[in-house]
């Protein structure tokens, strides 16, 4: 990958970063914000609860997507970026587009998806 596509994903990164970092940081504002509102009731309390979990857990959502920003950034760093960590093939750049944080390409993606079920007990 030329410099200049690399200079691109790397911005692409970085927007989503700032994005992400801002999210983060609101949702767990939003929620501790919640957690102090003075509410008497059990079952205010209840929703209260709810509502605190639900931003927490879209809080751990975002941190993993800033996790996964940072991973792809390094790589971009290492000179790695687009290169599927499992069988180092190029990754497509219509896959990098939709997905700047991709470490596999989509037939590597694939095959781990189809693991993923294998693996899975059903009923």
């Amino acid at each position: 990958m030329d410099a200049a596509r690399l200079e691109h994903f790397k911005q692409l990164l970085v927007s989503d970063l700032r994005r992400h970092a801002r999210q983060v940081s609101d949702e767990q504002a939003n929620a501790i914000d919640s957690a102090n509102d003075g509410a008497k009731e059990s079952a205010d309390l209840a929703l209260r609860d709810v509502v605190s979990e639900l931003a927490l857990n879209l809080g751990e959502r975002e941190s993993q997507m800033i996790a996964d920003i940072d991973q792809a950034l390094l790589r971009i760093k290492e000179g790695s970026y687009g290169l599927c960590v499992r069988c180092n093939r190029q990754i497509d750049e219509r896959r990098l587009e939709a997905l700047p944080t991709a470490r596999y390409d989509s037939d590597c993606q694939t095959a781990i998806e189809n693991e993923r079920r294998v693996a899975r007990p059903t009923l």
